[in-house]
Formats: C-alpha cells, sequence, structure tokens
C-alpha cells in the first residue's frame, strides 16, 4: 500500500481551506498515485475565536468539508483520512476535534474525537485552551483499510503513550497522527516523539501537519511547525515534508513489519496492562 501525508497552512477561510486541501490532494493523486491520503490536524479552520470556531464547524454528515472529502475520496477512488476537522457537537458554542475517513466509494468507515486537550503555555509564552471551545472525545479508534489495521490520533495525543499501546493491542499497523504542531514544541519534540511512538508500538506511523502561521483571537500570529513525516516500525523516518505546503509518499511494507515484531516480540514479552497483570 502507498499512503500519502498532506501539509497545509489552514487559516479562517473554510473554502479557502477546502480549496488548498482539494488542489493538493489531486496532485498527489497525480504524481504519486497513493492509495490512502491524510490531512493535518484542522485542515477546514484555523485560528479565531471559540465562537467562530463553533460557526465555522461542521455538522456531519452534511458540513461542506465533510461533503468535499468524501467527494474526493469517490472521485479518486482513494482511502481519505479527512485530519481532523471542526465538528459542532451537541452542546452550544462547543465542538469535537474529529478524523473522519471514508473509503475508495466515499463511505465513512471511521469517526475518532481527539481525547487530549492542548491546555498549555508554550516556552514562548503563548496561551493555549483548547478545551475551552472543544469537548474531549473517548473512545479509542481503529480501522480496518485493505488488509491494513489503521489507529487514530491527533496532535497532542501524542505525548500520551497509552493511547497507542490501546491501538497496538487493538491490532494497529498503521497509526495515523493529524497534527497543527507548535513551532516552540515541534522544534525539539515533534520527530522525536513521533519515532518513539512508532519504535514502541511497531508500527508505521504517519503525521501530518500543518505549516505557516494563522490568526489567534487576540490578531497576533502562531506559527505551526510543519515536517510532516512517515516513520517505519523500526523507527526510521522514510519521507518528510519541506518547509512549506506540499505533500510526500511512502510505501507499507507488512513483511517489513513482521520482521521488526518478530526480532523485536514486544506484544509476547508485555507485562504492565496485560489482563491479570
Amino acid at each position: 500500500m502507498k499512503i500519502a501525508v498532506i501539509q497545509m497552512n489552514s487559516v479562517s477561510d473554510k473554502a479557502a481551506n477546502i480549496t488548498q486541501a482539494r488542489s493538493l490532494i489531486e496532485q498527489a493523486v497525480d504524481t504519486e498515485g497513493p492509495d490512502w491520503i491524510c490531512l493535518p490536524e484542522h485542515w477546514n479552520w484555523a485560528g479565531g475565536s471559540p465562537a467562530d470556531k463553533y460557526q465555522a464547524a461542521d455538522t456531519l454528515p452534511d458540513g461542506p468539508a465533510y461533503q468535499a472529502a468524501q467527494t474526493l475520496a469517490a472521485k479518486h477512488r482513494v482511502w481519505l483520512h479527512a485530519g481532523s476537522l471542526l465538528e459542532r457537537s451537541s452542546t452550544p458554542g462547543k465542538v469535537h476535534n474529529t478524523s473522519v475517513v471514508f473509503d475508495r466509494s466515499g463511505r465513512e468507515v471511521a469517526r475518532y474525537r481527539k481525547i487530549h486537550l492542548f491546555d498549555v503555555t508554550t516556552p514562548g509564552g503563548e496561551v493555549y485552551k483548547e478545551s475551552d471551545s472543544v469537548i474531549a472525545g473517548r473512545e479509542v479508534v481503529t480501522y480496518a483499510c485493505e488488509g491494513l489495521i489503521v489507529g487514530c490520533a491527533i496532535c497532542y495525543d501524542l505525548r500520551f503513550p497509552e493511547l497507542f499501546q490501546a491501538l497496538a493491542q487493538r491490532g494497529a499497523e498503521l497509526i495515523a497522527l493529524p497534527s497543527a504542531f507548535t513551532l516552540q514544541t515541534g522544534k525539539d519534540h515533534w520527530e522525536v516523539l513521533c519515532r518513539a511512538r512508532a519504535i514502541e508500538t511497531e508500527t508505521y506511523f504517519a503525521a501530518p501537519g500543518q505549516t505557516g502561521f494563522y490568526m489567534a483571537p487576540r490578531g497576533e500570529r502562531r506559527f505551526t511547525y510543519g515536517h510532516s513525516l512517515v516513520v517505519d516500525p523500526w523507527g526510521h523516518v522514510i519521507a518528510k515534508v519541506s518547509d512549506g505546503i506540499g505533500f510526500t509518499a511512502a510505501r507499507i511494507d507488512k513483511a517489513f513489519l513482521v520482521k521488526c515484531r518478530e526480532q523485536i516480540p514486544l506484544a509476547q514479552h508485555k507485562v504492565i496492562g496485560k489482563t491479570g497483570a
């Protein structure tokens, strides 16, 4: 299976973001011919206040971002892991940060809502309070994709290895992590954490990100790190997007995955977390 990760610069303009995603997906299809494509976190909207986010959020399944992704999957006959989009919740003013996955026919096959919310102050002094606008999910989600089990996570989830162990226990062989890492944390933590999660779960790891900047509620620029990548089960980065908007592709080699798991049989050696341990 050939996979592709898309790196975007989403802003507070839903129509422009959908146009950008469509263009990049079509370029990736034309040049790489992937079977599976993953968009980044917040691909349909970035920035603004909680009220702005609520207004921009899709109602599923009839929202414009949802329908655009569904149409692209069916048109190009590809699996589309539609990064994460803002999904309007039943709680007024609140949204979910949601990954939606479509198969080659455009049928929805999985939906994952981000579990861990980014409520931090960065080294640069910028305050992020995702919980002001987002309701956290609770469900660990995997899906079957043409003989491959794919696990779902989003951005800040990366820092919580127990989620990835749960995905591995559910048979994940590829983990998708659509992201929008900050520049301050990304330059120090992004690649090392992606590689660590791939090594400790012995899975392929596909992590598309946002690049460039968007405008925060008070008008300041917030920069995202980019550096979208694919890591193999041995922890090698086998594909990476350079600075700027773009995409990259890599092949999933299940024989190599099996070999890694045979050489270091972590699942057999696991003690903590097993039933009765």
